[in-house]
């Protein structure tokens, strides 16, 4: 499958991986043809891209293994929609229910401790802080189990990487999802929101402090010039270090109103560029080891010159995933493709991938 962005779709392509909205619906099922109507539907429900099929997909195993399954995250995304709305409806939050969502992915995530994560999922633009809670909660726990975290710190980092965001409720909506720069005073005041959600989450007693604190502190900067109060360094909790850099990665992928997605190599340059000034060096490692470099599905070329697609990856060298060769080096297709697994075979190595675009274009030629 292969995403793309929602003014360059076109009729007859087929939605590879089903849309939902925060409450659970389903907003376009898998395996829908698009015609003019649906696209026009995805454009007014503030939906940047989507997953289409492409003529790959029969190379590629699927259903596709996901550290969190896409049941659990839609379940999750409903939980903090509804946590959400109780804060803002003053409600108390059901942390009950927030307790035992969490639970549930610390149980997966622990027993598919050997996937990376593949792909990025797809919101509209009004439910982009509901669903980044839940990314930035799944790729928290992954960083935290690579730095040997166990069950306590597991369970905090979990429930503060959740809630994070909490703070927003307190933010005009038109400031959070504004398509243009911000004034001083609007920046000002979506600063606060760090504020807000520790005030909000500290009066629970079954949410730990620590939890609370992550809130408080995703927005520090390593260097000590972020806010809201200018720790550096280790003076920030580690729970918030790593929400911060999963906070980063996850808003670079995604859709937003006043820019496309990055794609995962550029997301992982501006990282590698942050280290020591926003962000955690020890915590971007960590990150990224969870991270499929070269994701299921992404066409590479090899120093050989053949041509292949991803359909495995390696969790223990995640830039030498398995492919299956699809066009010798003269960009012959091959009869019969079969599979290489670049972890071991230590002389060929991935020299670019390839959009479908260039591929095309070098069929051409």
């Amino acid at each position: 499958m292969i995403r793309i962005r929602v003014e360059n779709l076109s009729p007859g392509m087929i939605v590879a991986r089903s849309i939902y909205s925060s409450d659970g619906r389903i907003l376009l099922h898998a395996g829908i043809e698009l015609n003019e109507n649906y696209i026009q539907r995805l454009q007014n429900l503030g939906i940047g891209s989507v997953y289409i099929k492409d003529e790959f997909d029969d190379e590629i195993p699927y259903p596709l293994r996901e550290p969190v399954s896409e049941q659990t995250r839609i379940e999750t995304v409903k939980e903090v929609k509804n946590a959400f709305e109780a804060i803002e409806q003053s409600r108390s939050m059901n942390t009950r229910a927030i307790n035992s969502i969490v639970n549930k992915i610390l149980d997966e995530i622990l027993a598919n401790n050997d996937v990376l994560i593949n792909l990025c999922d797809i919101r509209t633009f009004d439910d982009y802080t509901f669903s980044h809670s839940v990314n930035v909660c799944i790729l928290s726990v992954m960083t935290g189990i690579t730095l040997g975290y166990h069950d306590l710190k597991l369970k905090e980092l979990a429930i503060g990487s959740l809630l994070h965001d909490i703070g927003k409720v307190y933010i005009d909506k038109s400031i959070l999802n504004k398509p243009d720069d911000l004034t001083r005073e609007e920046y000002a005041e979506i600063k606060r929101h760090t504020e807000y959600g520790f005030e909000i989450l500290r009066k629970y007693p079954d949410i730990p402090l620590l939890s609370a604190h992550v809130a408080f502190q995703h927005h520090e900067r390593w260097d000590g010039q972020g806010y809201p109060r200018g720790l550096g360094g280790e003076e920030i909790h580690e729970y918030a270090r790593i929400v911060a850099v999963a906070d980063v990665y996850d808003a670079l992928l995604s859709d937003r109103p006043y820019r496309p997605s990055y794609t995962i190599n550029q997301a992982i340059t501006i990282l590698t560029r942050m280290a020591g000034i926003y962000l955690e060096q020890r915590c971007i490692n960590a990150l990224l080891s969870n991270i499929a470099v070269y994701p299921i599905g992404t066409i590479v070329q090899l120093n050989t010159g053949d041509i292949g697609i991803v359909v495995d990856v390696n969790k223990e060298v995640p830039t030498r995933p398995v492919l299956k060769i699809i066009y010798n080096r003269s960009t012959s297709r091959i009869c019969r493709p079969y599979e290489v697994d670049l972890s071991k075979l230590t002389t060929i190595i991935i020299t670019r991938s390839l959009t479908r675009e260039e591929l095309a274009e070098m069929l051409k030629n």
